[in-house]
């Protein structure tokens, strides 16, 4: 069958299934990117073991440092949202040739971001490290290795706004390779710096800093590279140099400014729970970071299906296709549900199982089980508001899902945390059912935001 005649009857297979098509092209956006989300985690947590394994004070150092670039990394993810959802669009519209004007903005936009950022934690994170009551000899192994740390960051950033550019073109398959050949990268540096070998003197967490940095150099030149030897990059104007679009500037940057909000919000609410936590003993601190560990692998999956919806809704919306908008929206909503629904089933019965596979410790275990088998009530309505406000941004409904975040996360979440684990002494429980009932609340309301531009825009 010619060219012409295989995509006249694509075309009669879509009229026809509209709803099989939108769900099968859903999930071949969604894989790939759920397989590189895990990455990013892989690439952390296999920083940990080798320098668990090498030295445990090593590994507090380490963990100290991580965690403020870890907002940082979190942060650029959302400011550059806007790259993903301004390609798609741009397919959608038929203008695939200006998607080469919405990289060169990302990559730049994202430069700025990565080297502020390095600059910013260079100079701030020492003194935090050292003003929040650390012992001195924490305090300092902890700051040499943010100062590595903050390296990485220019390098992240621009590895972003390259995956989202191809992620948006529906091509998120070479970001996920790459981002786990960067892993195997990361984890040859890690066993060759951290415990010193071939003649090397051992960097502990330093080392490990050092790995992460040249795993995420690597990772943003080799996207980089892929990007500039696709044979259709000349068609889709990645060499030349557009002409100044304001608007398009300023409504790329918009999207980012809103889901960089979002999730500063999220990190910052959550960031809190460590600490409420905290308050209540080691022990807490402990079983919550095994209830928190297995949310966050949970919700790679979601984070995946909201790039497919971001990209499908964005799609049609730059083709001025309601119905196709709905429709995108509605099947990454149904099958998002499924998700939520299976995955609680799996983990509720096995919730004690999985904690003994985190810790040997009774006390924790008697603590992690019961919040965790709790937790699964979470698992649906978290993993609907990320698909949800994704699929409102690629709309254009920028800040709707910020002020959800804003609602949800610090003004119902964190007081409710506080309240329920403290004053009314359900402990870990009480942040678990706090999470819950925040979850519940931003997925009600972007799901009737979503339902109610459906009902307009009909």
């Amino acid at each position: 069958m010619d060219r012409p005649a295989a995509q006249a009857s694509s075309l009669a297979g879509e009229r026809r299934h509209p709803v099989r098509v939108e769900l099968a092209q859903l999930l071949k956006l969604s894989g790939p990117v759920v397989i590189a989300r895990l990455g990013i985690m892989a690439m952390g947590l296999s920083d940990a073991i080798v320098v668990g394994r090498y030295s445990a004070i090593q590994l507090g150092y380490h963990a100290l440092a991580w965690a403020p670039t870890s907002v940082v990394v979190t942060m650029a993810i959302g400011l550059l949202i806007g790259v993903q959802v301004m390609t798609a669009r741009a397919v959608g519209e038929g203008r695939r040739h200006e998607t080469g004007a919405v990289l060169r903005r990302g990559l730049s936009y994202s430069l700025w971001i990565g080297v502020l950022s390095a600059i910013f934690i260079a100079v701030a994170g020492p003194a935090f490290l050292h003003g929040i009551g650390l012992e001195k000899d924490l305090a300092d192994g902890a700051t040499k290795a943010l100062l590595v740390f903050s390296l990485s960051l220019p390098g992240y950033a621009v590895s972003v706004a390259a995956s989202f550019w191809l992620e948006g073109l529906a091509r998120p398959g070479p970001g996920a390779w790459a981002m786990w050949i960067a892993n195997a990268v990361n984890l040859g540096l890690d066993l060759l710096l951290v415990p010193g070998t071939f003649g090397l003197p051992a960097l502990g967490a330093v080392g490990g800093a050092w790995a992460t940095t040249g795993a995420r150099t690597f990772l943003a030149v080799a996207m980089l590279v892929y990007i500039a030897r696709m044979p259709e990059a000349r068609e889709l104007g990645v060499f030349d140099k557009p002409e100044r679009n304001r608007a398009a500037e300023a409504e790329q940057r918009r999207i980012g400014f809103g889901a960089g909000a979002s999730n500063f919000f999220e990190v910052a609410s959550f960031s809190s729970m460590n600490i409420i936590a905290g308050w209540l003993g080691g022990l807490a601190v402990a079983a919550w970071a095994i209830v928190l560990n297995v949310a966050a692998i949970v919700f790679m999956a979601p984070l995946g299906l909201s790039t497919g919806a971001a990209v499908r809704v964005g799609t049609a919306y730059g083709a001025r296709d309601p119905a196709g908008v709905n429709r995108a929206g509605g099947v990454a909503f149904a099958v998002t549900a499924v998700f939520g629904v299976l995955v609680s089933l799996a983990i509720w019965p096995n919730a004690e199982l999985i904690s003994h596979a985190y810790t040997s410790n009774p006390a924790t275990i008697a603590m992690a089980a019961p919040a965790l088998a709790l937790a699964c009530l979470m698992f649906l309505p978290d993993s609907l508001q990320v698909v949800a406000a994704q699929a409102l941004r690629a709309r254009g409904d920028v800040w709707l899902p910020t002020g959800a975040h804003l609602t949800s996360y610090i003004l119902v979440m964190m007081p409710l945390a506080y309240w329920l684990a403290i004053p009314r002494h359900m402990h870990i429980i009480g942040i678990v059912w706090a999470v819950i009932l925040a979850s519940c609340v931003s997925g009600a309301l972007l799901l009737a935001r979503f339902w109610m531009l459906s009902r307009r825009d009909r």
